[in-house]
């Protein structure tokens, strides 16, 4: 069953979204991936409510990709950077990095599936700190993506607005 087809399933999603969000967006990494991982990882449906919560991110990011690159004086450009802060070739970034660009870029060209299974993949291989890389991948990106979004005075869903207003 698809989350949205349970209304309480998704508001729930949505509120552990809207904490994990509010915890990056003030630096608190490890809180946020913890709230997604921890949280979800002791219900019953675990890896699946895991693996729809990063999918939600991910379709969050691909709308708001989608509203910047239509509305925004500047088209959205995917780099990597090391700790350094030098850009780094998509192909040679670590593999959770690669995970979530390939999940993103499958959502912004309309392809749940393949973003779907690039989260499969980390959930059923990947070591927990690999799948914590794609989880603050997703939550960094929302936020980033939100904030660009709301200087442009583009639409951000309300409940990502409401999380990153805390």
């Amino acid at each position: 069953m698809h989350p949205q087809q349970d209304p309480d399933r998704w508001s729930r999603l949505q509120a552990v979204a809207g904490e994990a969000l509010t915890a990056a967006k003030v630096g608190e990494d490890a809180v946020a991936v913890d709230l997604v991982t921890g949280y979800l990882s002791g219900s019953p449906e675990g890896n699946e409510e895991i693996r729809e919560l990063v999918l939600l991110l991910f379709s969050e990011c691909s709308a708001m990709v989608a509203a910047l690159g239509s509305g925004g004086a500047t088209p959205v450009k995917m780099q990597v950077f090391d700790e350094d802060g030098q850009e780094v070739p998509i192909d040679d970034a670590d593999p959770p990095v690669r995970t979530a660009i390939r999940t993103l870029l499958a959502e912004v060209h309309g392809d749940q599936e393949a973003a779907a299974e690039q989260i499969e993949i980390a959930l059923a291989n990947g070591q927990p700190q690999e799948l914590a890389t794609v989880v603050l991948q997703a939550l960094r990106w929302t936020v980033k993506l939100a904030v660009e979004c709301g200087l442009r005075d583009l639409p951000v869903s309300p409940w990502i607005a409401t999380a990153l207003d805390e």
